[in-house]
């Protein structure tokens, strides 16, 4: 069944800090897709309007409409953002209402004729393949569970040779340059996995990759140890990561360990910033977000970083930690667990204005050759008021 498809996002929640109201949860990356594209390519179609009024001010460009809920007439395919498919296809038969992980209701099937007024566990159902993202930090499990067959597969396409100087320890064909400038010297490591360098990645001297790992276009890779980790288009990193998400346009080119985190756009980790991924208890840990404390089952867990937020050189991060979009981390103290959005300095009270939020976008953005249009000043200055209760 081919129809127009739509995307509902989750309600605002803590869970989905520091990215609720500022960007929709199907832009994030779950493995090397984002969940939108999972979606579309699991039932074949591309998104006409994803709906949610928390993120209807959002607009980069390149997304489909954002919108405010509102009902759908058939013939439609409605998904749920809070839930990643693999993007095997699935089969939808003319009897078909719903789409199911297990037994919970991701997707609905609405007829020609027919109206969807909101999620419900009506008609005949059909299984989905995926999992379900409980909040943000649900993005390292699914880079735990899709990053490596993600990689995998890349390996059949056409890829150019590497320099000879290159080391590679496990198979060769399982380093897939397309169009990238790798420098002599570089070590791959492609024992568990994959590594998968995208048209204008460079790769300087000094660098192991070890698979699992995706380099976005324009990507700037200066040096370190980097495993199991996927990078979006235009980033700029070095040092030692592991097992993290950034989204695309953020630079840590300096040293300093990032691990089991999710890094949002536009975001830059000064030198020597460091995130915790473990409890020196080794046990589960927990968020702390706008006074609500809740469990996450994962053992390892870095920081959540939001679009636009900075760090200072020698920032130290403890396990756990969410920083709230377009925050700037700076000061002697180390920052706390949950960082409010816009905050200026580690502990204070003190916020960035609006205007001071904006000029540092508008100074940013063209250096990673995007243009800071009207629209993109628009949408912003909607987050940031959407952010501050403004």
């Amino acid at each position: 069944m081919t129809a127009p498809f739509y995307l509902v996002e989750p309600h605002t929640a803590p869970e989905w800090a520091p990215f609720a109201g500022v960007r929709p949860i199907s832009e994030l990356r779950a493995g090397i897709w984002t969940v939108r594209e999972r979606w579309e390519a699991a039932i074949d179609s591309a998104t006409t309007e994803i709906l949610r009024s928390n993120i209807a001010h959002f607009r980069e460009g390149n997304e489909p409409r954002c919108r405010a809920m509102h009902p759908i007439d058939g013939p439609a395919i409605v998904g749920a953002s809070w839930f990643a498919p693999t993007g095997a296809p699935v089969e939808i038969g003319a009897d078909i209402r719903r789409l199911t992980a297990g037994n919970t209701t991701v997707g609905w099937v609405v007829p020609s004729g027919e109206r969807w007024a909101g999620p419900n566990e009506d008609g005949q159902a059909t299984p989905i393949e995926g999992m379900m993202l409980r909040g943000t930090f649900d993005l390292l499990t699914a880079l735990e569970r899709l990053l490596a067959p993600d990689c995998a597969g890349f390996a059949a396409l056409d890829h150019d040779p590497l320099p000879d100087a290159c080391i590679v320890i496990g198979k060769a064909d399982l380093v897939v340059s397309r169009g990238a400038r790798v420098e002599p010297g570089v070590v791959f490591d492609t024992r568990a996995g994959a590594v998968v360098l995208e048209p204008e990645v460079e790769v300087r001297n000094g660098t192991r990759l070890e698979g699992p790992l995706y380099a976005g276009d324009h990507t700037r890779i200066l040096g370190g140890h980097l495993r199991a980790s996927v990078f979006g288009p235009r980033c700029s990193v070095k040092g030692e990561i592991s097992s993290s998400v950034f989204l695309g346009y953020s630079n840590k080119s300096h040293d300093g360990f990032v691990g089991h985190s999710a890094i949002g756009c536009w975001v830059n980790l000064g030198a020597g910033t460091t995130t915790s991924n473990l409890k020196n208890t080794y046990g589960d840990v927990s968020l702390e977000i706008e006074g609500r404390r809740f469990t996450t089952g994962r053992q390892f867990l870095g920081s959540l970083i939001g679009d636009h937020a900075k760090t200072a050189i020698g920032t130290m991060l403890s396990t756990g930690t969410v920083v709230g979009a377009g925050a700037n981390l700076f000061g002697p103290a180390q920052p706390p667990r949950y960082v409010p959005p816009m905050s200026w300095g580690n502990h204070s009270i003190e916020r960035l204005s609006e205007d001071g939020f904006l000029k540092v976008a508008e100074r940013v953005m063209p250096r990673r050759e995007v243009a800071f249009t009207p629209e993109r000043r628009a949408s912003l200055a909607a987050t940031y008021r959407k952010l501050r209760g403004i």
